[in-house]
C-alpha cells in the first residue's frame, strides 16, 4: 500500500500506476531487456533466478503456456491463502462483536495482529498483509487498515496512518483497484504493479479478496508483493514461450512482461479480461490473441495466436 501504491506500505493507497510516472519503473525495463536478450533460440543461455532453481526446460510434448500458468498459480496461491486465512479471521472476530452489545472499534482489529505477523514471517514472498474496513464499518473511526509489513531490516512492523479527513489524502481509499476489485465483483483480485511510495518505493502487487459478514461486504483482506519477487519466480517460465508474453490483471495492467510493447505497469487495451477470467478457465482466441487464465489466479496470459 501507498503513496500511489495499493494497500501495503502505508495505507493509504494507491491507484495501480505510480504517482508522477508512466507505470513502468526502471527496473522493470532492465528486467524487460535482460529476458529478451535470453529468450531461447537467441544462444545465450537463461540464467537461475536468484531464489529460485532454474528447473530447465519444459518437456518437448507439454505445452509451454502451461508451465507459465503453474508458475503463476503456484507463486501467488500461497499469497491468496494468507489473504483467505486473513479474511476468515476478521470474518470470525466481527461476527463475536455483537455479543458485546456495541459496534465494532478499530481496537477490536488488534485481535488480528498474532495472525498476520505469523504469516508474514512463514511467508517471504509477502511483503505487508492485512484487514482494510469498509466507510462506517467501525463506530469510531471513518476508516481503518490494520496492516503489518516487514520492513528494509526484516522486522515486521504496523503500517501507521493517519485517515482522518481532514488531514489526510489517503483517507479514502475506496477507489484503488486492490479495493473495488473485490468489492465490484466479490472475488479475489490482483492490482498493480505500482510504486508504493510511502512504504518501499518498490515496485509490487498487491493481492485481495473480500471480506463478507452475514452477506454483507464489511472490506477486504489483501497482501502485497514486490514485483522483483513475482518476476523472479515467472520470468523464467515466459522465457520459454515461443512468442513475447505478458501476464495482465482484470483491469488490463501489465504485471509481468517479456514483450517489449506491453512492460509491467502500463495497460494493455483490447480484449475485455474480467470476462476471460469470470469465465470458465479455457482458453480464449480472439484479435489475433491467445489468451490463457492462470489456474483461478486473477491473471491472465497474453501471447500472439499461433
Amino acid at each position: 500500500m501507498a503513496r500511489s501504491t495499493g494497500l501495503a506500505g502505508p495505507a493509504g493507497a494507491t491507484t495501480d500506476t505510480t504517482r508522477g510516472g508512466s507505470g513502468t519503473a526502471g527496473p522493470a525495463r532492465a528486467v524487460v531487456a535482460q529476458a529478451l536478450a535470453a529468450r531461447p533460440g537467441t544462444g545465450k543461455a537463461v540464467p537461475a533466478t536468484a531464489g529460485h532453481a532454474h528447473d530447465g526446460a519444459a518437456a518437448p510434448d507439454r505445452d509451454p503456456a502451461a508451465e507459465v500458468v503453474r508458475r503463476v498459480r503456484d507463486t501467488l496461491e500461497q499469497v491468496f491463502t494468507a489473504v483467505a486465512e486473513t479474511g476468515a479471521d476478521t470474518s470470525a472476530l466481527l461476527a463475536d462483536v455483537p455479543e458485546a452489545d456495541r459496534a465494532p472499534v478499530a481496537a477490536d482489529l488488534a485481535a488480528l495482529r498474532p495472525g498476520l505477523r505469523a504469516r508474514l514471517a512463514a511467508l517471504p514472498l509477502v511483503s505487508g498483509v492485512g484487514f482494510v474496513a469498509a466507510p462506517g464499518l467501525l463506530a469510531d473511526v471513518p476508516g481503518c487498515l490494520e496492516w503489518w509489513q516487514r520492513g528494509p531490516g526484516g522486522a515486521v512492523r504496523p503500517l501507521l496512518l493517519d485517515l482522518d479527513p481532514e488531514h489526510s489524502a489517503y483517507s479514502d481509499y475506496t477507489h484503488w483497484d486492490w479495493y473495488t476489485l473485490p468489492r465490484e465483483t466479490g472475488r479475489r483480485a490482483v492490482a498493480g504493479p505500482y510504486v508504493d511510495y510511502l512504504c518501499s518505493d518498490e515496485y509490487g502487487l498487491t493481492l485481495s479478496a473480500p471480506v463478507a459478514l452475514a452477506g454483507r461486504f464489511v472490506g477486504v483482506a489483501a497482501a502485497d508483493v514486490y514485483l522483483r519477487h513475482f518476476e523472479a519466480a515467472v520470468l523464467p517460465a515466459l522465457l520459454r514461450l515461443p512468442v513475447p508474453a505478458r501476464l495482465v490483471n482484470a483491469r488490463g495492467r501489465v504485471a509481468a512482461s517479456t514483450d517489449p510493447a506491453h512492460l509491467a505497469g502500463s495497460l494493455t487495451k483490447g480484449p475485455d479480461f474480467a470476462a476471460v477470467l469470470a469465465g470458465p478457465q479455457a482458453e480464449h482466441r480472439t484479435g489475433g490473441l491467445r489468451l490463457v487464465p492462470c489456474g483461478g489466479v486473477p491473471l491472465v496470459l497474453v501471447t500472439a495466436a499461433r
